[in-house]
């Protein structure tokens, strides 16, 4: 039975990474984390882009913008949203989330989600790098995965 799937290697591939400022605590390891992923798979350092936006609500906006302007084969978004006492994190983390689906669906550029939605700066914290890994590393690799899937879903069909 043939198989497609997506090489996790980000030699020639261009990618942009929209990052979240508000957290920055949170979000700076995980920029490092996504282009730790990036080199260790092959990766230029010259091929990412890394674009700045004030908060996550706002990464569905920019991450769209990204993509309009063309030039990148993938996009990663990264952010994180702290639970507080309000309603407040329900509405951003859901929006953030919806909006950033939303732009992957409207699109052939692959487009991953690092946005960490937690209750606590210490299980956001972890995420970024402590003790459960850090998901902008792994956000990057299925970055990776994808642009490359996308490439092997539209190579044209070999001849037998």
């Amino acid at each position: 039975m043939p198989t497609i799937e997506g090489a996790l290697s980000a030699s020639g591939l261009q990618f942009a990474i929209v990052a979240a400022r508000f957290n920055g605590l949170i979000v700076e390891p995980l920029i490092t984390g996504a282009l730790d992923a990036i080199g260790r798979s092959g990766g230029d350092a010259a091929a990412v882009t890394i674009v700045r936006c004030p908060g996550a609500w706002e990464l569905p906006q920019v991450v769209r913008w990204v993509v309009d302007r063309g030039g990148v084969d993938a996009v990663i978004a990264l952010g994180a949203v702290i639970r507080g006492a309000t309603p407040h994190f329900d509405y951003v983390a859901g929006e953030a989330a919806k909006g950033i689906a939303s732009a992957a669906a409207n699109t052939d550029i692959a487009i991953s989600f690092g946005v960490l939605t937690t209750d606590t700066i210490e299980q956001a914290l972890e995420r970024a790098g402590c003790k459960s890994g850090n998901k902008g590393f792994d956000a990057a690799l299925a970055a990776i995965e994808l642009a490359n899937l996308r490439r092997a879903l539209t190579a044209p069909k070999k001849k037998k």
